[in-house]
């Protein structure tokens, strides 16, 4: 996109090189921004990283998933901003600037994937592709007010794509229309290996509401009140975790460990300025040890098979999304921090587990929107889409 268009801030600077799509399929016409972690041919790949960028240089092929997109009509607009080597939730990249939040302009709209969120929610693509290691679709999604998804862990294909911590990174998307969400999961997932079947069980996560804001969760629990009038009951369900900060702890250390593996031998080799908590992020991998890394591999196996035994084969969780609303774009690092600590109480459920999760906007707080997400078992993916959209229309504010 050329740099006087993006009104936004949500594109990398990079010249205009034409990509070429079908002229017809399910996503013709649709415009297509693409997470500079993504390879396009004839454009770098940066991970919001200026060392990255310099070191990679010019790619010579499409990352598969975007390849698909564009088989399917979808139309290529642009690379977008990342925060810095995917390694934070936020969506302030030091190097490359910051997105605007169209939903929310005086508030961050949330990372890594935040030029992808910033495009769709101003209006300058349809369609954002982007990534989820540790909420980096789900954040985005709540913040900026749009439909996201992180898939199944390994259900979509991640060539093409830089790698940050493999066991937990995944693809997944944003777009502003149900039906378009919809669509976009019909062209990449295939078909479900755990289909949800004609009526799911509900359960509002009691437990998780805990870990958010008193009046977003209000907000949240207001929504899925008005969607009981059209969709039916939905049962309560604590999950009786006994240490959620195990569980964070767990996921830190083995995503430290992999983000180190994948992206530590560049680190070391040029010591890059990093921005705030970029830094102090990959200071902690770099120390994370043997003994930690298998200590949290037992967490996260005895969780996940906790999880699945929860969820079966026909439940879905209903938790929020995030916290609370995006913090303000002012906020100063301890404000962030507090936030991106208490951020991955929730998401290591998704993260953890490698469960897909769906992000719907259904609530406001001050004006801003908050989403409530939909975690149900591996699998299950499109599924999980339909009945998003499904709920998503059960719990609009007016009412038809």
């Amino acid at each position: 996109m050329p740099v006087a268009d993006d009104t936004l801030r949500a594109f990398m600077p990079y010249p205009d090189t034409p990509v070429a799509s079908a002229a017809t399929g399910p996503l013709a016409g649709q415009r297509l921004a693409v997470k500079d972690l993504f390879d396009v041919a004839g454009y770098p790949t940066s991970m919001g990283s200026p060392v990255f960028l310099a070191a990679t240089g010019v790619r010579t092929t499409t990352a598969f998933l975007v390849r698909q997109l564009l088989e399917a009509g979808a139309q290529f607009v642009g690379k977008t901003i990342c925060d810095e080597f995917a390694y934070s939730m936020i969506g302030k990249n030091a190097h490359f600037g910051m997105p605007v939040n169209a939903a929310a302009p005086d508030r961050v709209p949330g990372g890594s994937s935040s030029g992808s969120a910033s495009a769709v929610a101003g209006g300058l693509a349809d369609i954002g592709l982007g990534s989820d290691t540790g909420g980096s679709t789900r954040f985005p999604g709540s913040f900026c007010g749009l439909f996201s998804i992180r898939p199944t862990h390994g259900r979509l294909s991640l060539e093409g794509a830089a790698p940050m911590a493999p066991s937990f990174d995944t693809a997944g998307w944003f777009t502003r229309d149900a039906l378009l969400f919809e669509t976009v999961a019909d062209v990449l997932l295939g078909e479900d290996t755990s289909p949800l079947g004609d009526e799911p069980e509900l359960h509002l996560a009691n437990d998780l509401f805990a870990f958010a804001d008193p009046v977003a969760a209000a907000a949240l629990k207001a929504a899925i009140q008005r969607a009981t009038l059209r969709i039916g009951d939905i049962r309560g369900q604590d999950l009786d975790v006994p240490d959620v900060g195990e569980l964070v702890t767990a996921f830190r250390r083995l995503q430290g460990r992999e983000a180190w593996t994948s992206l530590g031998p560049l680190v070391e080799r040029y010591r890059p300025p990093l921005g705030p908590g970029v830094a102090e992020r990959f200071a902690f991998a770099r120390a994370v040890t043997d003994a930690e890394v298998e200590s949290a591999a037992i967490v996260r196996d005895e969780f996940r098979a906790r999880l699945r035994r929860i969820l079966g084969s026909d439940r879905v969780l209903l938790l929020p999304s995030a916290p609370d609303i995006a913090p303000l774009a002012s906020d100063g690092d301890v404000e962030l921090d507090d936030f991106r600590s208490r951020a991955q109480r929730l998401a290591v459920f998704g993260s953890l587990t490698g469960f897909p999760q769906v992000t719907i906007p259904v609530a406001e707080k001050d004006g801003a929107p908050i989403g409530l997400s939909l975690l149900g078992p591996a699998g299950s993916d499109r599924a999980l889409v339909a009945l998003g959209r499904r709920f998503h229309r059960a719990a609009a504010l007016r009412l038809a």
